[in-house]
């Protein structure tokens, strides 16, 4: 039997990190995003799942920034208005709730297959009687590989964006 599964984004977030001038690092997040998850039963092993995320909505707490990230430069959210997970495949890394997930990942027009860690925290009865289930998700992918090419180098050659981006999303579902 199908279980559909609903986003609590006030029980979520979708975080970045990114290192500026390769000697600290600029956080971000996005802060519009939606995530759909279908499974036979209560088994996230079996989940039909998808997430998006709106560019427009990024948020690094500088506007100056999110503007240039919104630009041609990076995501342009203009052409490409949102970033989209596939999940196609999971596998169980040690019994006790960690796993791989990979699937297709969709930015700035470019799709490719990529590997996540994944947590999986659960799922409960909360005090009010829902059934909810939690998803934490790591992961790193190269900005490059999706066509986000701006770079700027600093006086000793340094990079000023460096290419690898590490992501942190927390998910937590409710059953429809």
């Amino acid at each position: 039997m199908a279980t559909k599964w609903v986003l609590d984004p006030s029980h979520s977030e979708v975080e970045f990190k990114v290192k500026h001038m390769m000697i600290s690092n600029v956080s971000g997040k996005f802060t519009k995003f939606d995530a759909t998850v279908e499974t036979e039963g209560e088994d996230f092993m079996t989940a039909k799942a998808t997430f998006t995320a709106d560019i427009d909505s990024i948020n690094t707490g500088s506007d100056q920034r999110d503007g240039h990230l919104k630009s041609a430069d990076f995501f342009d959210a203009g052409t490409y208005p949102q970033l989209k997970f596939v999940a196609s495949k999971y596998e169980n890394v040690d019994n006790d709730g960690s796993y791989e997930v990979w699937g297709d990942l969709t930015i700035h027009g470019t799709t490719k297959t990529v590997k996540l860690d994944a947590e999986f925290g659960g799922v409960i009865k909360d005090p009010w009687g829902n059934t909810r289930a939690g998803i934490s998700v790591n992961g790193k992918i190269n900005r490059k590989d999706f066509g986000l090419s701006w770079h700027g180098v600093t006086e000793t050659g340094s990079l000023i964006v460096s290419d690898e981006v590490r992501v942190h999303i927390n998910l937590e579902f409710v059953k429809a």
